[in-house]
């Protein structure tokens, strides 16, 4: 083990963490109604614990055990054979797993976004279980645990390059929530502004920040490969901030706050695959053009589309991890076969299961909640709790 890179590591993973609880339930939170918001950090934080838990169990193992190139078997299920001593590479085993503990926990957590105000707490847990085990687990294997899309695979000496999760995380947390908001249909009111717009922006800075152990910590060592891509990761979500709000200010004559900062978002899941493999001017530019492109594909599927993706997880994080990922063979740094072909298998495979589990787990638990309890809000009705006495 080299004891920088298992500092960084836990750094990392701290970082990673920090993305989730509480930036992104932050960053969602304040975009939804504030009879709704509790409900939003609910989600969030629960599935953080859940997952944690059928990481340990079972999800570690399947996409990190020693199967075959299409999952990693039940070998390594509750840390089985790992103690403090085992090995990965330059880290302690355990350390690896709860790095990508971190991932599995923020990957199902970005869904949430699709369906707040709306849905049961019982269809959120169960769904995101079942999907972080059976979607997320396998395709983290596939290209990251020696799967059949790595070096080597179906795709012959270059395989598929994703280097924190354009395909693994930002694909198919991306095209979920949009099958999800398709299944689940509109919000009875769907035209109410962000009740908090500075918790957006709080929540907004804190993934920023956690970002860097995410791109950064996806090098697993503490070297320059690490710096480069903390660095290129900060220039395309500059990048994309900045050409949000322009493209803002020229459609509709005012930069918003929550514009900007979506832009921040759609800068990061664009520059997460290409991290460990692109210039800082090329980030630049991957960044410029996900804050245009990402901005008019929200346009595309809320206006035009009608399609109610409630927190836009699909135009900003799935699109922005695609373009990402496209991106790297762009720049020469993988082929356009293993990037597109993998985009392509992922993005059916991705479709198959969330479909698949929606139908499962609305038979099970439920799926929408009442016309009276979406009117009501779900933090009185599903939790019991309001986040604001206004009577006080």
């Amino acid at each position: 083990m080299v004891g920088a890179d298992t500092a960084w590591i836990l750094v990392a993973t701290a970082l990673v963490l920090f993305m989730s609880l509480p930036g992104l339930a932050l960053f969602y939170g304040g975009l939804v109604r504030a009879r709704n918001v509790l409900s939003v950090f609910m989600h969030v934080y629960a599935i953080a614990c859940l997952m944690s838990l059928l990481w340990l169990a079972v999800g570690y193992s399947i996409a990190f055990g020693e199967g075959n190139g299409y999952w990693g078997g039940l070998g390594k299920i509750f840390l089985f054979g790992i103690d403090a001593n085992t090995v990965k590479g330059t880290l302690p085993e355990v350390l690896f797993f709860a790095f990508q503990m971190t991932f599995a926990i923020i990957t199902p957590a970005l869904i949430v976004g699709a369906y707040v105000e709306r849905i049961s707490f019982g269809f959120v847990l169960t769904f995101s279980g079942l999907w972080m085990l059976l979607c997320y687990a396998p395709v983290a294997h596939w290209i990251w645990g020696g799967g059949f899309m790595s070096d080597g695979g179906i795709f012959g000496a270059t395989g598929t390059r994703d280097f924190a999760g354009g395909i693994v995380v930002h694909e198919t947390a991306g095209l979920a929530p949009l099958i999800i908001a398709v299944m689940l249909g509109r919000r009875k009111v769907d035209n109410k502004p962000p009740h908090n717009p500075g918790y957006v922006m709080i929540g907004a800075a804190m993934l920023w920040v956690g970002w860097f152990g995410f791109n950064g910590g996806s090098q697993l060592a503490a070297d320059g490969g690490a710096a480069m891509a903390i660095t290129v990761t900060h220039i395309s979500a500059a990048a994309a901030s900045m050409t949000w709000a322009f493209w803002e200010r020229i459609k509709y004559g005012k930069a918003s706050l929550v514009g900007i900062v979506t832009g921040t978002i759609a800068g990061l899941a664009s520059i997460t695959p290409a991290s460990g493999y692109v210039t800082p001017v090329e980030a630049l530019l991957i960044g410029a053009i996900a804050g245009i492109l990402c901005q008019e594909m929200v346009n595309l599927i809320r206006g035009k589309l009608r399609i109610d993706d409630t927190l836009d997880v699909f135009a900003v994080h799935g699109v922005g991890g695609i373009f990402g990922t496209i991106m790297i063979a762009a720049f020469g740094a993988g082929t356009w076969m293993a990037q597109l072909g993998a985009l392509v298998i992922v993005g059916l495979f991705t479709t198959i299961v969330t479909v698949t589990l929606v139908y499962v787990t609305k038979v099970l638990v439920g799926f929408r909640v009442d016309a009276e309890t979406e009117h009501a809000g779900l933090d009185l009705a599903q939790h019991g709790e309001s986040a604001y006495d206004h009577n006080s």
